[in-house]
């Protein structure tokens, strides 16, 4: 069951508030399937978020439904390369700064170019990670896109 949060502050938090961007945060059982919005929004509502990387220093961000597997061509397209890889496991604290359960575009410690699937466009609020596991973030695709310099683009299987 999500819990409203107002405690804790991730570097996610942080920037959407010092960007005075409207969001409400939610405390969540880690054991919750697929990060459903326990709070009453849909699962096709709850996003997340993948890295990939096209070789040494060439890494992009990639924000689709959990209920979606994201198509590597589809992204690779997006992002103007010929082929993209998951970056693996081992690699993510390293180039974000987050562990995984826990990654958002959001605050990560350099800005990547980053790509929000189309779906999210025409929903009113979507859920996403807060930047840290059991945490989620709830606030418009629009602001989400905003504050991450995001682009909608189709990217799911």
């Amino acid at each position: 069951m999500a819990k409203k949060n107002k405690h804790i502050k991730t570097n996610a938090i942080r920037i959407l508030e010092f960007e005075g961007i409207p969001h409400e945060l939610l405390e969540r059982d880690l054991s919750e399937e697929a990060n459903a919005a326990a709070d009453g929004g849909d699962e096709m509502d709850v996003y997340k978020t993948l890295v990939t990387t096209a070789g040494t220093a060439r890494h992009y961000v990639f924000v689709i439904p959990v209920v979606c597997e994201l198509d590597l061509k589809k992204a690779a397209r997006a992002a103007g390369e010929k082929k993209l890889e998951m970056l693996p496991l081992k690699q993510l604290t390293e180039v974000t700064g987050y562990i995984r359960g826990g990654c958002s575009a959001i605050g990560m410690k350099k800005v990547l170019p980053t790509f929000l699937d189309i779906s999210a466009q025409s929903k009113p609020l979507i859920y996403a990670s807060a930047g840290k596991p059991g945490f989620q973030m709830k606030l418009a695709p629009a602001d989400y896109a905003k504050v991450t310099g995001a682009s909608f683009v189709e990217l799911c299987k």
